[in-house]
């Protein structure tokens, strides 16, 4: 079997690479792609995969928009943090999908149903799925936004409900979370993914690094340039710039 992996997270990259390699050693792992554009490039000038795997929030846009635009005819398996989108993704015909974080009894049972679906696509005249279908099924969907993260502990996982976080921080690459107590977790997103899953009612992206709960703000100032100051109910002291670009629609977001 040929596979293709579409992920932008490089350690869910890891992670699913080696459980597929784990479950099934004969399985050749073809290509990685990060975004749309790239999987759509590969896809239009090589021969299909058997099954691709394909998380289903990318960099640069929601992966269904690469059936749009690109003729797909291998078998899909989604994978997602995301609960909302894979369900509907499986109840319009996908072969199945993956909650994140994956579990490998998860993934072998999702490979053991494909290779039954794969073999029995391959001795009839059963159509493959209808992905273009399945892109309008999800795309007229309501957005939902994300509740709580699983997070990782010492020697534990639990849960941090999105209602209890004031801001989030990402540095060196790592994004935080934090708590209006001032505890701290670290969630296994990029910054740019966290601004697409969270409510932007209750949410404002401040800049390159921060992300804001409007419970959060105690007040905000003008600045030099045009730009902004934005200071934190305690115990958060560190004060927030926010771009003179940003100016206007922080306002504007604050007052609605």
């Amino acid at each position: 079997m040929r596979v293709i992996i579409v992920e932008d997270e490089l350690h869910n990259y890891r992670l699913l690479k080696g459980m597929i390699e784990k479950i099934r050693p004969e399985w050749q792992i073809d290509e990685w792609f990060e975004s749309v554009k790239s999987t759509v490039a590969w896809l239009e000038q090589n021969p299909p995969p058997d099954v691709i795997f394909m998380d289903i929030q990318l960099t640069d846009g929601i992966s269904f928009s690469i059936f749009d635009q690109v003729e797909v005819t291998s078998m899909v398996i989604f994978t997602t943090a995301y609960d909302e989108y894979a369900l509907r993704a499986f109840q319009v015909n996908s072969i199945d999908y993956l909650l994140k974080p994956i579990k490998e009894e998860k993934l072998r049972t999702a490979i053991e149903k494909f290779e039954h679906i794969f073999q029995t696509t391959n001795s009839s005249a059963e159509s493959k799925p209808d992905y273009k279908e399945l892109l309008e099924a999800i795309t007229a969907g309501e957005k939902k936004y994300r509740n709580r993260f699983l997070i990782s502990g010492v020697t534990s996982y639990f849960k941090l409900d999105v209602k209890d976080i004031a801001w989030f921080y990402t540095e060196n690459r790592v994004t935080t979370a934090v708590t209006y107590q001032g505890k701290e977790h670290v969630v296994d997103l990029t910054i740019e993914k966290l601004e697409e899953q969270l409510n932007p009612e209750e949410f404002f992206r401040t800049n390159r690094s921060t992300i804001v709960h409007i419970n959060s703000i105690r007040k905000f100032e003008n600045h030099f340039g045009g730009k902004l100051i934005l200071r934190l109910i305690h115990p958060f002291d560190e004060p927030i710039i926010i771009s003179r670009l940003k100016a206007t629609e922080f306002k504007e977001w604050v007052g609605k």
